[in-house]
């Protein structure tokens, strides 16, 4: 019997409660002070939203005057309020925190480290009670109400250093495996400039030359069906597909499916609005087999050729430079269909183009692909961490 294990049956051998967060801890949330600001030099920095996350400091030493301001002590845990909800970490020195963040410190019945790792471990719970439909948030209250267990401080403390342990070890691990991860994807993108560097012999042409676009419309999450007819929400492009998709998803009903633009197999979908430069026109290929929806924020390029082949060429630094010169907006990156149809590509035979995607391929898989090689070890890595996580936090709630 471990050490874990003999503290339960001895201190809490027929369950611990459960307790709302608010009662066992104090919970502040942050304010983003306005008007003047004085420069004090007192080093204190000032955090709002994604920035403590990021470590981007939005106002080292400043601090406001004439409004109310939210400090979280060193070792006090940081907590984001909104997009994304509970992310969380803990403070390596004093911080003023701003809104979109609040910070959470314990009492003498629970320790912040136990916290910090429950939240982490049932974030998804704490997301279930956010509001917003296009950006979620939640309120003190909800955070406040956020139930808890509370094992004795000396169980607290063992899982804690259990937890402590682990992740020092996760962390060493697939820090090497990223290294490496990294260094071949650099090998990757390097061939593939190399693959896509052609002499006189190959003709460049435009996109518009050998293909057509077709810009989606109307198509938004709230549509979004437990059983229906397959889409693909602009979204979905940047955060879980890679090079080439056979399956969606999500779903749609039949009347707005038939309303929407359809990608049929080996066309090209490409997601044409983002928040910065250097992610839009992400594209994919369709190789489902069915015609798939898509909405607004995307477009559509069908055309003869070898589709993994021009889905590559958008990945080159070739296309990046050219791209840079089309992008519209600030604060939101749009590239339009009729600019993207006068973007230059070089166009060998289809032989050609299906030797140069059967190399990129085996690149693509074995540094994307998560069940082979390196991504497949690290995610086998952090699935395991996350399931032992999982069972040392879970408690027999005490009737």
């Amino acid at each position: 019997m471990s050490k874990l294990e003999e503290l339960i049956q001895e201190l809490c051998p027929n369950g611990v409660e459960y307790k709302k967060l608010g009662e066992v801890a104090e919970i502040i949330m942050g304010v983003s002070p306005k008007g003047d600001t004085l420069n004090s030099n007192h080093g204190i920095e000032f955090h709002q939203g994604k920035s403590f996350f990021k470590d981007i400091y939005l106002g080292s030493s400043n601090i406001f005057s004439n409004k109310p301001i939210k400090f979280a002590n060193i070792d006090s845990l940081v907590m984001s309020v909104r997009a994304p909800v509970g992310d969380i970490n803990i403070t390596k020195n004093k911080v003023c925190i701003g809104r979109g963040l609040c910070s959470i410190n314990g009492s003498e019945t629970i320790l912040n480290k136990f916290i910090f790792y429950f939240i982490k471990q049932n974030q998804i719970n704490l997301k279930k009670n956010s509001i917003g439909a296009t950006f979620e948030a939640i309120n003190s209250n909800q955070i406040k109400n956020f139930l808890i267990p509370l094992p004795p401080l000396e169980v607290q403390k063992e899982i804690v250093r259990i937890l402590d342990t682990f992740t020092e070890l996760t962390t060493e691990l697939t820090t090497e495996l990223t290294t490496e991860l990294t260094l071949r994807k650099k090998q990757y993108e390097y061939y593939r400039e190399k693959l896509f560097t052609f002499n006189d012999n190959v003709e460049w042409v435009t996109l518009g030359d050998i293909g057509t676009f077709i810009r989606g419309n109307g198509l938004q999450k709230k549509d979004f069906v437990t059983t229906g007819y397959p889409c693909i929400h602009y979204g979905q492009i940047y955060k879980y597909f890679n090079t080439s998709v056979t399956n969606n998803l999500t779903c749609i009903n039949k009347e707005l499916y038939n309303k929407l633009k359809k990608a049929s197999f080996g066309d090209l979908i490409i997601a044409i609005t983002s928040e910065n430069i250097e992610d839009v026109c992400k594209s994919i290929v369709w190789l489902g087999n069915t015609d798939i929806a898509i909405g607004g924020h995307s477009t559509i390029y069908k055309h003869s050729q070898q589709p993994k082949f021009i889905a590559y060429y958008f990945q080159t630094n070739f296309f990046q430079v050219q791209k840079k010169t089309i992008v519209t907006g600030t604060k939101v990156i749009e590239v339009s269909p009729s600019k993207l149809s006068k973007i230059k590509i070089p166009l060998p035979s289809l032989e050609e183009q299906e030797r140069i995607v059967k190399i990129l391929d085996k690149f693509d898989a074995l540094c994307n692909d998560l069940s082979i090689g390196l991504p497949a070890e690290i995610e086998k890595r952090q699935k395991q961490y996350e399931y032992y996580r999982e069972k040392l936090l879970t408690f027999k709630e005490k009737q």
